[in-house]
């Protein structure tokens, strides 16, 4: 069998990649693509793989996009953030759907059930209605993370999400810093972090931190094109850096 994975996330795509492999060792990735524009033009120059994992959210749009604009006859498993009532649109239309973060006991189920019924799989693709599926997602309100709850000692605490400054991690921890220079350590990552926090206020501006919009203070221009941040409150030893192949995106993130 052989697979490609469309995710725009790298650390996650590489995830994926691994727990596939793990699952089965003999299964191809053929590539990792992470936007709309280079998944059109690898399939308009290569073969249709058996499987496609896709995540519906690029950088550069939907992925249903993709459809638009090349015909595909893959089987579909969608890998995605978005809750069960916004997939039942387009759900007869996949061979199955993985919600974020994935579990590799439900990514070997889904890959279980494209084994069996790939014998009998023939592509459903042309018959998707995209514009309604746009409009279906597009109308569908996905709910984001408004609070955490921490245990502290004997007790538990909730922490709003608008009281959070950003979320940083160190010797693969977690953490939370408040507005009020709190610090909170949190079981959650920050590649499943960046999927449940609302994308207009908070930004993942390198490996080690998201920050919320309201707690930049200073942007200020960095050696060899990047930038840097000045976060309120201080982020101390932090790496605030945005690396240069970042910077635009990160300006468009701000302005919009």
């Amino acid at each position: 069998m052989n697979i490609i994975i469309i995710e725009d996330e790298n650390r996650a795509a590489e995830r994926l990649k691994s727990m596939i492999l793990e699952i089965d060792s003999g299964i191809e990735i053929l590539i990792i693509l992470d936007s709309i524009d280079s998944t059109v033009n690898w399939f308009k120059n290569n073969p249709q793989p058996d499987l496609i994992f896709l995540d519906i959210h690029l950088s550069d749009g939907l992925s249903f996009n993709i459809f638009q604009q090349v015909q595909i006859d893959s089987a579909i498993i969608f890998t995605t953030a978005y809750d069960e009532y916004a997939l039942k649109a387009f759900e007869i239309n996949s061979i199955d759907y993985l919600l974020k973060p994935i579990n590799s006991i439900k990514l070997k189920a889904s890959i279980d059930k494209f084994n069996r019924l790939k014998s009998a799989y023939f592509s459903n693709s042309a018959n998707i209605d995209i514009d309604k599926l746009l409009t279906s997602i597009s109308t569908s309100q996905k709910s984001y993370k408004s609070r955490f709850l921490i245990n502290k000692g004997d007790s538990l605490e909730i922490v709003k999400i608008e009281d959070i400054a950003y979320f940083y991690s160190e010797e693969k921890v977690t953490f939370i810093r408040t507005k009020d220079k709190k610090r909170y350590m949190i079981d959650e990552s920050l590649d499943t972090l960046v999927e449940v926090l609302n994308p207009k206020r908070f930004y993942r501006i390198n490996r080690q931190m998201i920050v919320f919009i309201d707690s930049i203070s200073k942007i200020s221009n960095f050696f060899n094109y990047k930038l840097i941040l000045e976060l309120n409150p201080e982020a101390g030893n932090l790496n605030t850096v945005i690396s240069r192949a970042k910077v635009k995106e990160f300006k468009d993130w701000v302005k919009s």
